[in-house]
């Protein structure tokens, strides 16, 4: 008579049938979580050279950059925290993720990010990015994919790899390495300006007033992260370094009158583009 499997050899192949299930699901999840490949600027309203963002990811990045800067980090680790939100949430603050991943970074809260309150605040997502990668020996120098794995311990190493030119463009536009890199054009609807706007420039670029001169690259980083949030606040036009963006038009334009302090104009009537 043929011998039946053991009891230990079908124990085997059924774990091994659970690991590869599992494994398989985390790769549709991965894959399903963010985006396919490098963001393209067709169909985008804001963009840097050849990538696109929409307005909800212009915000996002904005915000990382901002925050990264605030920090005193160098734009290298804008680069690494932008790829890596790129993977983890395509610049999406997601509700929801593996386990009990959530947020632009995909952060959890049983591994000691913060509360989900927290971690679903970007700024402080971004903040607990930095301060993790600074504790990473050598990331200064070390590749955007490897600094990123260092910090996030990711199933899938390699895959910010894909996203590491993009960051390194848009990073170089929104802490002002490229000066007037950054446009979206976007419009909002008539209405009282949201409140907060001060507020959120103290706690996300560490900037209490407007009415002080700024070095071109700080005044580049606050520029953009205006532009990226001006349909929170509706914004109709942000000038600095002798241009000014409009949001109707998108583009940033020669403007003699703007100078090394960053100024801005807010729309009640709205803005149609």
């Amino acid at each position: 008579m043929p011998r039946r499997p053991s009891s230990t050899r079908l124990r085997l192949v059924a774990v091994a049938l659970v690991v590869l299930l599992l494994a398989a699901g985390l790769l549709i999840w991965r894959a399903t979580r963010g985006p396919s490949g490098p963001p393209t600027a067709a169909g985008k309203p804001c963009h840097v050279q050849d990538y696109g963002l929409d307005v909800d990811q212009a915000r996002n990045a904005t915000t990382i950059a901002a925050v990264g800067k605030r920090l005193g980090m160098p734009d290298h680790a804008v680069s690494v925290a932008l790829a890596t939100a790129y993977l983890e949430s395509g610049l999406h603050n997601l509700a929801h993720g593996d386990r009990d991943s959530l947020g632009l970074f995909q952060q959890r809260p049983s591994q000691g990010w913060g509360t989900p309150a927290q971690i679903m605040t970007p700024h402080y997502a971004a903040a607990a990015f930095y301060r993790r990668l600074a504790r990473v020996p050598g990331w200064e120098v070390i590749p955007v994919t490897e600094a990123a794995q260092s910090v996030q311990h990711s199933a899938l190493p390699d895959g910010y790899a894909q996203f590491e030119a993009a960051a390194r463009a848009i990073a170089s536009a929104l802490t002002g390495e490229v000066p007037a890199g950054f446009t979206c054009r976007v419009g909002f609807p008539p209405g009282a300006p949201a409140v907060g706007l001060q507020d959120a420039m103290a706690t996300e670029l560490g900037l209490s007033s407007l009415s002080v001169p700024l070095a071109p690259a700080r005044g580049w980083t606050v520029g953009s992260w205006l532009v990226g949030h001006a349909t929170d606040y509706k914004l109709a036009t942000v000038s600095f370094g002798g241009q000014q963006w409009a949001a109707a038009t998108g583009v940033w334009a020669p403007d003699p009158s703007a100078g090394d302090q960053v100024q801005l104009a807010v729309s009640a009537t709205g803005v149609k583009t």
